[in-house]
């Protein structure tokens, strides 16, 4: 059996005694999966996790951070006094 933390030390130190025997109650009643489920759900994740790279990746990367900087710079030009959204 695995060794529970104390939940005191998550919890605020004046915490009525009412919240930690309910969050000792939550933590120790906490519902498992199925050893099944979770060897089924760790194969899947392995599985998709060697297939997941985009083909065009360094074209959104590319995409992404032109349009990131073209905000970055407006947003200085605003704040400049010039531009769009200047006040």
């Amino acid at each position: 059996m695995t060794d529970v933390p104390d939940i005191r030390s998550d919890l605020e130190p004046d915490a009525p005694i009412e919240i930690v025997r309910l969050a000792e109650r939550l933590q120790r009643e906490r519902p498992v999966p199925s050893a099944g489920f979770r060897g089924d759900l760790r194969r899947r994740l392995l599985g998709s996790a060697r297939h997941t790279r985009p083909r065009r990746l360094y074209a959104l990367i590319t995409g992404y951070a032109t349009a990131g900087s073209l905000l970055l710079l407006v947003g200085a030009l605003s704040a400049a006094g010039v531009g769009p959204l200047s006040a």
